[in-house]
């Protein structure tokens, strides 16, 4: 599995700002052949191709430092998979605003 960081939803904000907002995906893109990917082609900033036995949050950590630290991050966006602390921490260590929906299993706090 791939899972990146894809900018290309978000790049008239970021142009504006000089921030860069982040849209976090799961991508699926299988090894055989290079159909899906040219068919997709995201603006990718970061990328961490995995084995299926590798989950999405622990990820996160590992592509926020593939961003050069002198860029900054105005905020991230994710689905529920990413609704941890690990993952909430290296968000906020890069000052960047978590848009986050809580896991499906998730109790109130």
């Amino acid at each position: 599995m791939s899972t990146s960081v894809d900018t290309e939803r978000e790049r008239a904000v970021s142009q504006s700002t000089g921030l860069l907002n982040l849209l976090i995906d799961r991508t699926g893109i299988k090894a055989e052949g290079e159909g899906e990917w040219n068919a997709r082609r995201p603006e990718a900033r970061a990328v961490e191709v995995t084995g299926n036995n590798i989950g999405d949050a622990p990820m996160l950590p590992e592509l926020l430092n593939q961003i050069p630290s002198y860029q900054d991050i105005g905020s991230v966006t994710a689905d529920g998979a990413y609704d941890t602390r690990k993952c909430h921490e290296a968000m906020a260590a890069r000052d960047a605003h978590a848009v986050v929906p809580p896991r499906k299993k998730a109790k109130p706090g």
